[in-house]
């Protein structure tokens, strides 16, 4: 796997704000039933991984895990997480808080 995973000022930020919260917190890139594929920030001891989840990376200590039906969606991509105003899912961490995680993705040259 060749993952990059790059976070901006904004994203970081809100990481950092969501750990002193929350304690350890995780990613997990959904495979796409409701909303589409998202970016769901939750906290790690309320998250089950199961066997079928794949690490992608992470960013400041916080593991990013996706499921192996949508791996190959972001295998030898950069992974760009975002954070922008607006409200994201309410099953995310950051829902309520006027700030919402953005996931994009390149693939990697």
């Amino acid at each position: 796997m060749n993952n990059k995973i790059i976070a901006d000022d904004n994203a970081l930020q809100l990481i950092k704000e969501l750990k002193e919260e929350n304690g350890n917190i995780i990613f997990h890139i959904s495979c796409g039933c409701c909303d589409g594929t998202m970016l769901l920030c939750a906290e790690e001891k309320d998250f089950k991984i199961g066997e079928n989840d794949i690490l992608l990376g992470n960013i400041e200590n916080v593991k990013i895990y996706t499921h192996k039906n949508n791996y190959n969606n972001f295998e030898n991509h950069t992974i760009y997480i975002k954070a922008l105003i607006g409200n994201g899912s309410e099953f995310s961490l950051e829902y309520g808080s006027g700030k919402k995680f953005v996931l994009e993705s390149e693939i990697n040259k």
